[in-house]
């Protein structure tokens, strides 16, 4: 996990990059504030390396000449074009029923968005520092937005592993409803052969991955579905449509899709 990164800014915003340092200083991040003339695309193409920025919108992550931020208010019309009848992860996930759910696979935020929206109760789990204050930040742009606010009200973050939340869960008796899973390295199809990926990935799934790099440490999956199971009425994991099941459990229900499913495993035990 990165422990040490380089930061950006512009004198401009030298103050609130201290704010940033500072944070991610207190979760164990080691951050290299370097003060620079002009932050643009072409200062980007030449400074490679996986790095944060800061400018009047905030937190970025870049690398490669691209910089990333998850960002929510950029969602907004989706969320109004989906409904719970329009949208699989809202049958998948039962949220007609305004369910209390863990998404315990954050990622940048936008399953748990969409979500929140259509009436969940959104415990968001990450456990990267990076990628936790991204979030973090993106939530507090998005609380000021009239559209999201309310929406935001319902997504609660939380900065913490998730297998170790999941764990605390269960020795603590609590019991959601749903926990949702959709691990970021779905690794082999049903035939054993690896999955192909877009040609052309997302420029923020590409520094996505950069910041978690797939070296199995951040390849959550089957130890997640085995905990959840424990805390969950239902849990709901999202794969590409012809990826293996996790830990090799076959799902009580699937939804499939033109690219993913839904499976959904039952814990009869937990419904009152």
């Amino acid at each position: 996990m990165v422990s040490e990164i380089r930061l950006f800014v512009e004198q401009e915003f030298h103050q609130k990059a201290q704010q940033y340092s500072a944070v991610l200083s207190s979760r164990g991040v080691k951050v290299n504030l370097e003060i620079i003339e002009k932050l643009n695309a072409r200062f980007l193409r030449f400074h490679p390396d996986l790095a944060l920025c800061v400018d009047e919108s905030g937190l970025w992550l870049c690398a490669n000449g691209m910089k990333m931020q998850p960002d929510w208010k950029a969602e907004v019309p989706r969320l109004k074009r989906s409904s719970l009848k329009s949208e699989m992860i809202a049958r998948a996930c039962n949220l007609g029923e305004k369910p209390s759910l863990i998404d315990a696979t954050a990622g940048l935020g936008h399953d748990s968005l969409l979500m929140a929206h259509l009436g969940a109760d959104v415990s968001l789990v990450e456990r990267h520092p990076i990628l936790f204050t991204l979030l973090e930040d993106t939530k507090n742009h998005a609380e000021t937005d009239p559209f999201l606010s309310s929406v935001i009200a319902r997504i609660h973050l939380v900065f913490s592993d998730s297998a170790d939340y999941l764990i605390q869960q269960a020795e603590q008796n609590k019991i959601v409803d749903v926990v949702y899973l959709d691990p970021m390295f779905p690794q082999r199809d049903q035939n054993q052969q690896a999955i192909k990926k877009q040609a052309q990935v997302k420029k923020q799934m590409q520094l996505l991955h950069m910041l978690l790099p797939e070296d199995g440490e951040m390849d959550l999956g089957d130890n997640l579905l085995i905990l959840a199971q424990k805390v969950a009425k239902r849990v709901v994991v999202k794969r590409p449509r012809l990826a293996v099941y996790l830990a090799d459990q076959q799902p009580n229900h699937q939804w499939q899709g033109d690219a993913c499913r839904f499976d959904a495993y039952f814990q009869q035990h937990l419904v009152e």
